[in-house]
């Protein structure tokens, strides 16, 4: 059997794909698993350490406002399409699986005119642009959130949750501290910009340091390419991407201050860790810090009208409320199904046995 996935060009449509794909393996270490990215985004080293077979294809985005780059990322979108057409002829896959992505619509079209069996995973509460996309052709679907159900009535939707990748509850705060020069003792600060970093988070987290670092360490993921050399202060540290030493910084984190995305967000509400969430502003990503805030599982703050100071002042609030960090962990850990890549496992080995069987 084999089981092709794709997305990327962000981390938030990759990590918990990646999740069930460790789980297929488990089941059977004979699946053939394969992965169709973009070339120039960050997901290629995560793939590349969970062992799947990496096939970059050229891609671009699809942007709903007026732009001259949407004349030349059409392009790139039909080359992607003919590229994916012909990689998926040769390895003929049993199953397509995207959970949205630009470089996923392609993939997905080139795998319907193939008559090859797709799934779609919904991540966000909002079905973003790509999934809208290709849905049509999906054999199945599934969703991070029961609310979701509804708005993919019409391919009998199944309510999974997301999937959590187990390396991630592996770390060790001695080894963050070994890492990254992290004074015993003192909590800790993850800031995280994404795979391909958020300059607004970023920016703010940098102006935030000087009424931080008094009281903590500060481990900031930048992003690819975002890290500020010229920024430096004794207790804030920076690295731009993180692929197996990730499980260390979350284990040593005291608070996690991150975007929206809901991969990144169901992980560390599994690791039972409190959470401030900076949505990106206009994004879907809004809806998602919106429905966790409901819930109570975390902190939201708009990145707008954030000032450092104030910043600072909610992070260090957090820090020395014991009480409500454990309150949002418990609530966020209510929001996923930890049986999450099981229940997506056992979808899609139906699905792929169905193709196998007709």
């Amino acid at each position: 059997m084999l089981i092709l996935f794709t997305g990327g060009g962000t981390l938030g449509s990759v990590t918990p794909l990646l999740a069930v794909a460790a789980e297929l393996k488990r089941r059977d270490p004979k699946i053939s698993l394969h992965w169709f990215g973009t070339a120039t985004g960050p997901e290629r080293p995560f793939v590349e350490a969970a062992g799947l077979a990496f096939h970059a294809l050229s891609s671009g985005k699809l942007r709903r406002y007026f732009s001259w780059k949407n004349f030349v990322d059409l392009w790139r979108i039909t080359r992607g399409f003919f590229e994916a057409r012909r990689l998926l002829t040769e390895l003929h896959p049993d199953l397509v699986v995207s959970a949205g992505g630009f470089v996923a619509v392609p993939v997905v079209w080139a795998a319907a005119t193939l008559r090859i069996p797709i799934h779609i995973h919904q991540l966000d509460l909002r079905p973003g642009l790509a999934n809208r996309l290709t849905a049509p052709f999906a054999a199945s679907v599934s969703v991070t959130y029961d609310k979701s159900l509804r708005d993919y009535r019409r391919a009998h939707p199944v309510w999974t949750g997301s999937p959590v990748r187990s390396e991630i509850f592996g770390g060790v705060r001695a080894d963050a501290e070994r890492l990254w020069g992290l004074e015993p003792g003192r909590p800790v600060v993850l800031v995280v910009g994404g795979g391909t970093g958020a300059s607004g988070l970023n920016e703010l987290a940098r102006r935030a340091t000087p009424f931080l670092a008094e009281r903590v360490e500060i481990l900031h993921v930048t992003g690819a390419g975002k890290a500020e050399v010229s920024f430096t202060h004794p207790h804030y540290r920076q690295v731009e991407l993180l692929t197996d030493d990730l499980k260390h910084a979350f284990a040593a984190a005291d608070v996690v201050v991150t975007r929206a995305g809901i991969g990144f967000l169901t992980e560390l509400a599994a690791l039972g860790k409190a959470m401030i969430i900076v949505p990106m502003p206009g994004t879907h990503q809004e809806e998602n810090a919106a429905y966790f805030a409901a819930a109570g599982a975390a902190v939201v703050l708009n990145e707008k009208i954030t000032f450092s100071k104030a910043f600072a002042d909610e992070v260090l609030a957090l820090l020395n409320d014991s009480a409500k960090r454990q309150a949002l962990a418990t609530a966020a850990l209510a929001l996923n199904r930890a049986d999450a890549a099981e229940r997506l496992a056992d979808l899609l080995l139906a699905d792929a046995n169905r193709d196998i069987d007709t």
